[in-house]
């Protein structure tokens, strides 16, 4: 079942086999016009919700998050992202750089118009804030990901979808040994 942990993050934990899981966080971060304390609230909650993540779990956040992040870092970002980046992006790639996360809509090469998910309302150029972050070690798992353009849900944003196919490993046991009791 969903857990909210806040009023702008909630959890939820699915199985995909008898021990191997996936945990997928769905968020809403502040805008740019709320105050620092605001922000940092949020990143220091998520970062604690992470945290007690166990290593074993498939990870999956996505969401709102209101941040615009560039290309300086590339063990966080893939090679295609696009535009500049705000107070709000040094929070969430941070984030990423701790926890070891990759953002994984810059990972794939495709025209802009595919990666962009926001219009700004005055300057009409659109801006990839919407965001979909896993684990650096299961990057391989997602096949594609792209912002749905004439995806219109009563929302000013374009919706973001991915193609997920989770590997599972097998815990094998050598031959010859015993499981130790």
């Amino acid at each position: 079942m969903p857990w909210p942990v806040s009023d702008r993050i909630m959890t939820m934990r699915l199985p995909l086999s008898k021990v191997n899981f996936t945990t997928i966080i769905s968020m809403y971060a502040p805008t740019m016009t709320n105050p620092d304390e605001n922000k940092e609230a949020f990143y220091n909650k998520l970062a604690s919700v992470l945290s007690g993540i166990p290593r074993t779990d498939k990870l999956l956040l996505i969401g709102d998050i209101n941040a615009r992040i560039r290309r300086e870092w590339p063990l966080v970002m893939g090679k295609h992202g696009i535009g500049k980046c705000n107070s709000n992006g040094e929070l969430l790639l941070a984030l990423c750089s701790e926890f070891e996360l990759i953002v994984i809509n810059t990972k794939f090469k495709q025209k802009d118009e595919r990666k962009t998910t926001w219009m700004h309302p005055r300057s009409r150029h659109w801006h990839m804030i919407d965001f979909i972050i896993m684990r650096c070690q299961e990057k391989m798992d997602i096949n594609s990901t792209r912002a749905m353009r004439g995806a219109n849900c009563w929302t000013d944003h374009r919706m973001l979808r991915s193609k997920v196919a989770f590997r599972i490993r097998q815990k094998h046991n050598r031959q010859g040994t015993s499981k130790p009791t």
